[in-house]
């Protein structure tokens, strides 16, 4: 079996692989203080508690990481706790197969190139990844499978969290579908202003980046994934399939380029 890792800014998903099928999938708070011994401690305990509770079957393990000191204690962790094992981290040098056709390659996120491994590997391209995280991130896949580049949005959560601080009569929501975009109390217009607002802007720039892609719109696929992409996909016009899974799919099609 493969670990996969995908160590985002607010959480970390993880997924173990037999083969193309995901077994099974985790998501846990990124915390930056937690050690290697730490994130040692939640693996074991995620896969002892599911229904594989064996860490002899994983053979392997590939991650991705937004957060510099996170992939630090992970890297420790590795070494010091799953040693025998082959572990590939997405960063320069790995064999990811996407040719990066930006102004410095090196700016691309992790999670961004693996996310349009996927996307290519599941769906062709052209492509647009609309990514719901932390922060929103669109990324455009060529027809040739290149990463041609993207733009980024503040993510729903942060929008949210900023709207409720900065507003005095304005307050944290659940975020669910309005009933109506026309909102008859404050708890409504907010939840229509985040779930219809966001949707708006993810078709706005999914449209342009359609465009700027090719022709014929109907050649390109627009793929939603990421933690947020449940609170607004169904009302996006523009998004043609949703894949929760697809960094973890990326993750293990790196790997299996990069170990024989």
């Amino acid at each position: 079996m493969l670990l996969a890792i995908d160590v985002g800014n607010s959480e970390t998903v993880l997924g173990l692989f037999d083969s193309d099928d995901l077994l099974e999938h985790w998501r846990v708070g990124t915390d930056v203080r937690r050690t290697a011994d730490e994130w040692a401690v939640v693996l074991r305990g995620l896969i002892d508690g599911s229904s594989l509770s064996d860490l002899g079957g994983v053979e392997g393990i590939a991650m991705c990481c937004s957060v510099p000191s996170v992939q630090h204690e992970m890297r420790d962790m590795f070494r010091r706790h799953f040693g025998d094992l082959p572990a590939v981290i997405v960063e320069p040098g790995v064999k990811t197969g996407v040719p990066i056709r930006m102004d410095n390659p090196k700016e691309v996120g992790s999670d961004r190139i693996i996310n349009a491994l996927a996307a290519g590997h599941l769906y062709g391209g052209p492509s647009v990844v609309v990514d719901f995280g932390t922060a929103t991130t669109f990324d455009a896949v060529s027809p040739k499978g290149e990463y041609v580049g993207g733009a980024i949005a503040p993510g729903i959560d942060i929008s949210v969290d900023a709207l409720s601080r900065r507003g005095a009569q304005l307050h944290m929501v659940e975020i669910v579908k309005p009933r109506t975009a026309i909102a008859k109390n404050t708890t409504e217009a907010l939840r229509s202003g985040i779930v219809f607002g966001f949707a708006g802007q993810v078709d706005g720039i999914v449209d342009r980046m359609v465009a700027e892609l090719t022709d014929n719109p109907d050649d390109v696929t627009v793929v939603a994934t990421g933690g947020l992409a449940t609170t607004v996909v169904d009302e996006c016009e523009t998004i043609d399939v949703h894949e929760p899974w697809l960094t973890l799919t990326g993750l293990r099609l790196v790997f299996e380029r990069n170990v024989d």
